[in-house]
């Protein structure tokens, strides 16, 4: 029997959750390679020639007849890499039309903005940068921004689901749990949508073979 096309490398106390999540909603064939962070398996040298980083997610693609031998590497690449691939899935508006530019739009603010913005409320600096010399705002005016964007709409694309509310939604879903931030009603009726999803809760519910 062939392989699944992909194989996952990924633990559940990272940021590859979304790729699993990912692959669960593009309805893709793959298999795991399970991590665990606290023992550092990421890190061995078998891991370090697929990502030199050493950080999960990697995403091996094999192609679809299996000649490939493909690593993509970074959480929102390969949302956007495997939602281009499976179009039937509408994790992507097509290229060339007019809702591709808010999606991509969202698939950079997620890492680019939110995420930075994120991680200066969890570890604020001992003294405030200089605006002019950080490309992102403090965390409210993130949530205002997703929050305007949520008004009076399901998704933040409308009533599509995309690969931007992964990553986006996602990220979201993280600082909640974490007690990075306390949603607002919009916010949090997004975050309800978001836990609703059947393959985000088959992907939750996935555990490491004992």
């Amino acid at each position: 029997m062939a392989a699944p096309r992909f194989l996952l490398h990924h633990s559940p106390r990272s940021r590859s959750m979304g790729s699993l999540w990912l692959l669960e909603e593009a309805g893709a064939d793959y298999e795991i390679r399970w991590y665990s962070l606290e023992a550092g398996s990421h890190k061995a040298p078998d891991f370090l020639r697929l990502n030199p980083a050493g950080k999960l997610p990697a995403l091996l693609d094999r192609g679809p007849d299996g000649s490939w031998d493909v690593v993509v590497t970074e959480a929102v690449a390969i949302a956007a890499y495997v939602a281009d691939l499976f179009p039937a899935s509408g994790l992507a508006p097509a290229i060339g039309t007019r809702e591709r530019a808010a999606y991509l739009f969202w698939m950079a603010y997620g890492p680019g903005v939110a995420e930075p913005a994120m991680a200066d409320a969890a570890f604020p600096r001992a003294r405030p940068a200089p605006p002019s010399a950080l490309g992102w705002p403090a965390m409210p005016e993130v949530l205002a921004r997703i929050e305007t964007a949520l008004d009076g709409r399901r998704w933040l694309l409308g009533d599509r689901f995309t690969a931007a509310d992964l990553v986006v939604g996602g990220l979201l879903a993280y600082m909640a749990g974490f007690g990075l931030m306390q949603p607002s009603p919009v916010i949090a009726r997004y975050l309800a949508a978001i836990e609703a999803r059947p393959a985000r809760q088959r992907a939750l519910a996935m555990k490491a073979p004992a």
